[in-house]
């Protein structure tokens, strides 16, 4: 149950044309404590619910529970959830032995692309794509639960 992960910024749109799948993602928060967070999610046409711990210091693992619920339990459960829902579409793209997730994220998140990779171990070496920019692995900033309270657009500000 620990997720291990690295996450980066994008730097072209490139990674479109090598996607395998592209999925519409609809996700809200009922708790965004640093040391746990539970998170609702549509994607596609299947409900998620997730609990996730506090990240190492590193930020590349953390502990993290999901469990599929119905469409329907996933829709009524976002009208519970915190404000500040993320809305994203997940590219799928396989490099080497690894899939990326790029999303790319809409509404008060637009011009945000964040890619993450998921690994065995912490120190796992990786192919990384053209496309890929700056490590973000930590950077609380990234998280999808910060920036569903303080979303992208307001960065600058």
């Amino acid at each position: 149950m620990t997720e291990i992960e690295r996450k980066f910024l994008v730097t072209s749109q490139a990674f479109k044309s090598e996607a395998y799948r592209e999925t519409k993602i609809i996700q809200g928060f009922l708790n965004t404590d640093p040391e746990r967070t539970v998170r609702v999610r549509l994607k596609g046409g299947q409900g998620y619910l997730t609990v996730k711990g506090k990240s190492s210091d590193n930020g590349r693992s953390r502990f993290e529970w999901e469990t599929e619920i119905s469409h329907l339990e996933a829709k009524a459960l976002l009208q519970l959830c915190d404000k500040g829902v993320i809305d994203k579409v997940r590219y799928e793209v396989k490099v080497g032995l690894h899939v990326f997730e790029v999303d790319v994220f809409e509404q008060d998140n637009a011009g945000l692309i964040i890619a993450e990779v998921e690994l065995e171990q912490e120190d796992e070496v990786f192919e990384k794509p053209t496309w890929l920019g700056k490590e973000v692995t930590g950077d609380l900033r990234y998280y999808n639960s910060h920036i569903a309270i303080k979303p992208f657009k307001t960065w600058m500000k």
